[in-house]
């Protein structure tokens, strides 16, 4: 069984058609957005329960579960040839995250509803030495990974090696890497973010086509990992969305 808590991430994944199989709402608490909860669990005909606060205290893994809780099947693994088939269908150029063991649960929590906003068609993820998704992802992400489509795989060069073959390029995320809104994020890409204290591991940044960085103002020598991932992805999101603009305006120009 997995637990899906808190207002937020019930809603989304209700919305997103995730198997619901039973809502846990608090006695008493039936006011504000539980209210939509609840008139969205009953027309998809899931069993609602009404509880007191101290057994959905006990339910909860977060501790924070704002008064609902919804019992779903455990959260789906997708293939990366799956990632790469969304953003086929969309007519896009694939725009991948990959993760060298992020172990933090906040980070990938974090990282995820960043990826959800920038339009990042999949995460990656290795299956050792890895955070994992769990209801306390679900929490932090406020519902993201509902959305974003994350693959697990054993090992992660011959991953990116297997991207590269699709035509992506592989860049990386670390200290020393040349200014990252100076680097071309369009076309088919795949950015690596390594975890906080190791960074990338020494292999991988090695299999990268080009490493960006963050250029850092003041006495701290880099950001945390989830906070560099958002800071390049959007950038690449903006470039991305220049070049389709500008795409547009040719194509206008010639009919």
């Amino acid at each position: 069984m997995n637990l899906i808590e808190g207002r937020n991430p019930v809603l989304e994944a209700l919305k997103s058609g995730r198997e619901i199989d039973k809502l846990f709402v608090q006695s008493g608490q039936l006011e504000g957005s539980i209210r939509q909860i609840i008139a969205i669990a009953r027309d998809k005909k899931i069993l609602i329960k009404e509880v007191d606060k101290a057994k959905l205290d006990r339910m909860s893994a977060t501790k924070s579960h704002q008064g609902v809780i919804a019992s779903a099947a455990l959260y789906k693994y997708y293939e990366v040839d799956d990632i790469l088939e969304i953003a086929k269908e969309k007519a896009e150029d694939p725009f991948i995250v990959i993760l060298d063991e992020i172990t933090d649960p906040q980070n990938l929590g974090s990282i995820l509803r960043s990826c959800d906003g920038a339009g990042v068609h999949g995460v990656i993820i290795p299956k050792r030495r890895a955070a994992s998704l769990t209801p306390i992802i679900g929490k932090i992400s406020a519902g993201a990974v509902e959305y974003v489509p994350v693959a697990k795989v054993t090992n992660l060069n011959q991953t990116m090696d297997y991207l590269k073959e699709k035509g992506l390029w592989i860049a990386g995320a670390d200290a020393s890497g040349d200014p990252y809104y100076e680097k071309d994020m369009t076309g088919p890409l795949a950015l690596v973010v390594g975890s906080e204290g190791k960074g990338l591991g020494k292999l991988i940044k090695e299999n990268c086509d080009f490493i960006v960085g963050i250029p850092m103002a003041g006495k701290i020598s880099s950001l945390n990992a989830a906070v560099s991932c958002a800071v390049v992805i959007f950038e690449a999101k903006k470039q991305r969305a220049l070049k389709n603009a500008a795409g547009s305006l040719q194509d206008g120009s010639i009919h």
